[in-house]
């Protein structure tokens, strides 16, 4: 048992382990504004095109009656299939996935840019006769006078 107890707290005291817990609780709180960000902002404007259409309040009560709104079907006690919800989960699964990848695409950008800035373009190379180093654009060594090809 206490050889369990250590391998975990090895484990869960990592590095990994504690990026991990930062990145789901980052996670959790930008889900909430995306879902803030779909159901006061988008929906409303969706609203405007579709008729006014309150997504939330989309649903089909399973025991054959008609109510005026989800509330009134769930106090009543019916079985309801909530597809507005899954719509407004869908847009956000859509904004999710769009914003993860236009900051995946920013950050590789970044790297990008500091790779190529750390990749400078050489200016000199080594004499394959005396192995000095003479500029990239010499023809001929001015230090053993031997005839470079375009090749070395």
């Amino acid at each position: 048992m206490k050889k369990f107890l250590k391998e975990f707290k090895e484990f869960a005291l990592r590095g990994n382990m504690m990026d991990l817990a930062i990145g789901m609780i980052i996670g959790s709180a930008f889900t909430s504004i995306v879902s803030s960000l779909v159901n006061d902002i988008i929906n409303p404007f969706l609203g405007l095109f579709t008729g006014h259409i309150d997504f939330s309040n989309l649903f089909i009560a399973l025991d054959g009656n008609e109510y005026a709104s989800l509330e009134e079907a769930v106090s009543a006690g019916a079985a309801v299939i909530k597809y507005g919800s899954f719509i407004s989960n869908v847009i956000n699964f859509i904004i999710m996935a769009l914003v993860v990848f236009l900051i995946v695409k920013f950050i590789n950008r970044m790297r990008d840019g500091l790779i190529r800035k750390e990749k400078e373009v050489p200016t000199t190379k080594t004499c394959p006769y005396c192995q000095s180093e003479i500029s990239i654009m010499a023809t001929r060594c001015p230090n053993c006078t031997s005839h470079l090809t375009d090749t070395q």
